[in-house]
C-alpha cells in the first residue's frame, strides 16, 4: 500500500454501488450474532458442530456466510472484551477488524477513517501537508517509494528505497503505515527527526526535516539543447493531461523545431487512471490504451486513443525507474507496446492493480483492490513492472577534459578547399566547439546520467531524421553554388 506523508495515492476511481450490494446479502440474523455476545453453552456448541458435520462444516456453501467462523469472531470480540489488559470500546474493536479484514486482502486494500478519507481526496488534487514522500511496509519498516519534487524530502537527501527505522526517536517495528504517515504529518515548520537504513550504508543516517505544506506540481518543462523538450510528471492528478498539452503546444508553435521529447516518469508513484490515459492519448492517435479485468462486471474498462493528439509525430523516449508505479507504468507500457517511444532506465515498481474508492459515510469510505490492468498488448504488470528496451543506471555524468591537437593546430597544414575562407572556417568551429560546451555544461544532464543518455538518444534520432537530413542537403548546396560564382 504506497501512501504519503498526507496522503493516499493510488491508481483509483469511485465505485460507490458495489458496496451496497454486499451489505444486502448480510441478515438481520447475522448482524445480530456479531454485535451480541454468544449465547451458546458448552454442549449446545458441541451439538451444533455436531449438526454442522459434513461437507459444509468447514466450507460454507457460496454465497452463504460461514457459521462457525461468526461464532469464533464473537468468541474472540468478547474475550477481547473482558480480558485485555486496557478497556477498549466497541466502536473501536469493530472498526479494527473491519481495518484487519481490508489489510490482510493484499498491501494497497485498506479502511479509510475520516482523516485518511480527506488526505486521498486532497491528494487528487496536488494539495497536501507532509514531508512528501509516498511509503509502503516492507518487513515491519516504512520503504520510501519515492520522495516528491521540491519537497522536504527530496531536498533532504531521502531516496527511493530507504527504509525508516525510527520517527522522533520511536521505532516504527510494530507500527501500521496509517499510524507511521501519521507522525509524519505536522504543522508546517515543525521539524521531525527520521533514521534511514540504506543498502551499502554501514550506519543508519539520521534526517532532521522541517515539516511544509505540499503543492505538487504535476507537470514541470524545460527546453534542453538540440531542440529537445524535457517534461517531467511528478504525479498524475486531475489537471495533469491539459497541462501537458499545453506545455506540448507551446514548444511546436515557436519558431525553433521541437525535434524530441523526454518524459520523465522517475519516482512518479502513479495517481488518477483518466490522467494516465490522457497523457498517452498526447503521443498516439488510435488503438489501445490500457484495459482492467474484475470480479465486478463494471470493473471491466476499456480505455482507447483519440484522433485529436498533439504530439503524434515528435520522437519521444519515457524515463522509468524502480519509483514509476501504477499510472506511471500504464503510460510507459502503452506507448512501447505502440512502438511509440524508447522507454529508458530501470525496471519499473510493478504494481498492476487498481483501487476503487467506495464511500461508506461523508467521511468514511473503503479503498479496495477491484481489478488488474493490462497493457494494450496483454502484458500484466503485476508484481513484474515495465523492463526498459534500453537499461541505464543512475550516476553523474563526469567530463573528461583534456587537450586534442588536430591538423588546423599543424604548421603549414593545407588549406580548406571548399571555397570559404580560413576565417569562416575557424567560426564555424568556435560555434560547433561553443554548442558541445553548452550540452556538457547543462546542469541538468550533468547531474542526471539516465536524462544524458536520453537526451543523447534522442540527438542521434534527429539527426537521421528525414527533417534534418533535407536541412543539412540544403546547407551542402549553398555552398558549392558559391564557389561555382567565385570561379566565374
Amino acid at each position: 500500500m504506497c501512501h504519503s506523508s498526507g496522503s493516499l495515492l493510488e491508481l483509483s476511481y469511485w465505485m460507490p454501488g458495489l458496496l451496497s450490494l454486499s451489505l444486502k446479502r448480510i441478515s438481520p440474523f447475522v448482524l445480530g450474532l456479531l454485535l451480541t455476545q454468544p449465547a451458546l453453552s458448552d454442549s449446545n456448541s458441541e451439538s451444533s458442530e455436531q449438526q454442522t458435520s459434513g461437507p459444509s462444516a468447514d466450507t460454507a456453501p457460496q454465497g452463504r456466510l460461514p457459521l462457525r467462523e461468526l461464532r469464533n469472531f464473537t468468541e474472540i470480540f468478547e474475550r477481547i472484551r473482558s480480558s485485555y489488559v486496557e478497556e477498549v470500546d466497541d466502536k473501536t474493536l469493530l472498526e479494527y477488524a473491519i481495518n484487519g479484514m481490508l489489510t490482510s486482502l493484499d498491501p494497497h486494500s485498506v479502511y479509510l477513517q475520516p482523516e485518511a478519507f480527506s488526505d486521498l481526496q486532497e491528494s487528487t488534487s496536488g494539495k497536501f501537508g507532509g514531508l512528501g514522500i509516498e511509503v509502503g511496509m516492507e518487513d515491519g519498516l516504512i520503504r520510501v517509494v519515492t520522495p516528491i519534487d521540491d519537497t522536504p524530502a527530496q531536498k533532504a537527501g531521502i531516496k527511493s528505497g530507504d527504509l525508516i527505522v525510527t520517527l522522533d526517536g520511536e521505532a516504527v517495528m510494530g507500527m501500521n503505515l496509517s499510524d507511521a504517515v501519521d507522525r509524519m504529518r505536522g504543522e508546517p515548520g515543525s521539524e521531525i527527526t527520521l533514521e534511514i537504513r540504506r543498502a551499502n550504508e554501514k550506519e543508519l543516517l539520521t534526517f532532521t526535516l522541517e515539516r511544509a505544506e505540499i503543492k505538487v506540481a504535476s507537470v514541470r518543462t524545460e527546453t534542453l539543447s538540440g531542440g529537445i523538450g524535457y517534461v517531467r510528471i511528478t504525479q498524475f492528478q486531475e489537471k495533469t493531461g491539459p497541462e501537458l498539452n499545453k506545455a506540448i503546444n507551446q514548444w511546436t508553435s515557436a519558431p525553433e523545431p521541437l525535434n524530441g521529447l523526454i518524459l520523465d516518469l522517475r519516482n512518479n508513484p502513479g495517481g488518477v487512471l483518466d490522467a494516465a490515459v490522457e497523457v498517452t492519448d498526447v503521443f498516439i492517435d488510435d488503438g489501445l490504451i490500457v484495459y482492467t479485468q474484475g470480479r465486478a462486471a463494471n470493473s471491466e474498462l476499456r480505455f482507447s486513443a483519440t484522433e485529436q493528439t498533439s504530439a503524434a509525430d515528435i520522437p519521444v523516449v519515457v524515463l522509468i525507474n524502480g519509483g514509476s508505479a501504477s499510472a506511471s507504468e500504464i503510460v510507459a507500457g502503452a506507448l512501447q507496446d505502440h512502438q511509440r517511444a524508447v522507454i529508458v532506465g530501470t525496471r519499473s515498481f510493478g504494481k498492476g492493480s487498481v483501487q476503487s474508492v467506495l464511500p461508506i459515510t461523508e467521511e468514511k469510505a473503503i479503498k479496495l483492490t477491484t481489478a488488474r490492468y493490462f497493457t494494450p498488448n496483454g502484458r500484466s504488470i503485476q508484481a513484474q513492472g515495465i523492463k526498459p528496451d534500453i537499461w541505464v543506471e543512475q550516476s553523474e555524468v563526469t567530463p573528461y577534459e583534456r587537450r586534442v591537437y588536430k591538423e588546423s593546430d599543424l604548421h603549414g597544414h593545407l588549406k580548406n578547399q571548399d571555397g570559404r575562407p580560413q576565417s569562416d572556417n575557424d567560426n564555424a568551429q568556435a560555434k560547433d566547439q561553443a554548442e558541445d560546451k553548452t550540452i556538457s555544461s547543462n546542469e541538468l544532464l550533468k547531474q542526471d546520467f539516465q536524462l544524458y543518455e536520453a537526451h543523447t538518444l534522442l540527438r542521434g534520432v534527429t539527426i537521421l531524421s528525414p527533417q534534418m537530413a533535407k536541412q543539412k542537403a540544403e546547407s551542402k548546396t549553398e555552398p558549392k553554388t558559391t564557389a561555382a560564382q567565385n570561379d566565374q
